[in-house]
């Protein structure tokens, strides 16, 4: 038995004595708990904030101020199996990111995320003086005292839909959009809802792939294709020594009550999360690709894996107490309250980063 192979059998069998550490590139590591492994507990010092204390949610997330007359939806903690998840210290993080800036990029669903940090933030402080500017691409919320900025991009697809001759065409391996990363201190990437987007909800007329033109493509091969240049974009163009890169999961809907064993249900109305360890409906079909994406990427980056402890929250929508962008549907099983579930993603993306 040659030495490399005795010293690193050696390594291992103490590892595994020290209960809780690992090998990882011929050293011993502290195991790190996986925070999105869990449950959801009800607990009453929950929530962290009040909505009442934010003037500038949205009103079609301010599910309170919409008249939802329930409470017990903001008080359900994720409680992982193997550790605690550290309570949001939005002082801690402002000290933290002193002097930072950082940018949410994605959908609405993105969007329901950062007006979700901002109200954590702000609550944080007392009396605290803020700046929000908005062109209806860019927001941005300014802490002057800290010298913090969080933005947030719109930016449904990470690659680029250009106008030409021929119409609106979704480019596969296009991301100009990009240049507005760059330079940012942390980027907190998602993408999804809109790839399955059809008739008059579409915003493209064509996808190019290369110089290839399609009418149209299987949407979770466009996806992954979409996704693949994301992750290239990372690779090549960003230092992550200095910039931290955060992917969300899938954000899940809960129009069709058939995935949790209810037919003819949805998010209406309920006022409790599914019970049992696992969604009936099973993974999300998005798991797999960003998956694969991600462990093809060289560059390090933190995955926020919200997707199987979200689809548990069926109670967490705004339902009929919120109508996105004008909707003419009268509900929306799809965005989230504020408070609300929005706030537990963010105190993961917390525990991951403190």
């Amino acid at each position: 038995m040659s030495f490399c192979v005795r010293y690193c059998y050696a390594l291992l069998v103490l590892c595994l004595v020290i209960t809780s550490l690992y090998v990882v590139n011929g050293h011993c590591e502290r195991q790190s708990c996986d925070i999105f492994s869990g449950s959801w507990v009800y607990d009453q010092s929950y929530p962290i904030y009040s909505s009442a204390s934010c003037p500038f949610i949205d009103k079609e997330f301010d599910c309170l101020k919409n008249g939802r007359p329930d409470r017990q939806y903001l008080q359900y903690r994720w409680k992982p199996y193997d550790c605690e998840l550290p309570r949001f210290n939005g002082l801690e993080f402002l000290e933290k990111f002193k002097g930072k800036r950082i940018m949410f990029v994605g959908d609405s669903i993105t969007f329901n995320q950062w007006q979700s940090f901002t109200c954590m933030l702000h609550t944080a402080v007392k009396q605290p003086e803020y700046h929000l500017t908005s062109d209806g691409v860019m927001s941005s919320f300014t802490f002057p005292e800290h010298d913090v900025s969080v933005m947030y991009q719109r930016n449904v697809f990470l690659v680029d839909v250009v106008k030409e001759d021929i119409g609106d065409v979704l480019k596969l391996d296009s991301i100009e959009g990009s240049r507005a990363w760059e330079g940012i201190d942390m980027l907190v990437f998602n993408t999804w809802h809109w790839w399955h987007h059809t008739g008059s909800a579409q915003p493209w007329t064509y996808i190019q792939e290369g110089k290839q033109v399609y009418q149209d493509m299987d949407r979770f091969v466009a996806f992954e294709k979409g996704l693949t240049t994301w992750g290239n974009w990372v690779d090549s163009k960003v230092d992550t020594e200095r910039t931290k890169v955060v992917y969300v999961g899938t954000s899940p809907e809960h129009t069709n009550g058939d995935d949790w064993n209810e037919p003819n249900a949805n998010c209406y109305q309920k006022k409790e999360p599914l019970s049992g360890s696992k969604y009936p409906g099973g993974p999300h079909p998005t798991e797999n690709i960003v998956q694969r994406v991600l462990e093809k990427m060289s560059k390090p980056i933190t995955y926020l894996d919200i997707t199987a402890l979200s689809q548990e929250r069926v109670d967490g929508h705004p339902s009929t107490y919120g109508s996105y962008y004008g909707s003419k549907v009268p509900g929306d099983c799809s965005h989230w309250c504020v408070a609300g579930v929005p706030d537990t993603w963010n105190e993961l993306l917390y525990g991951a980063l403190i």
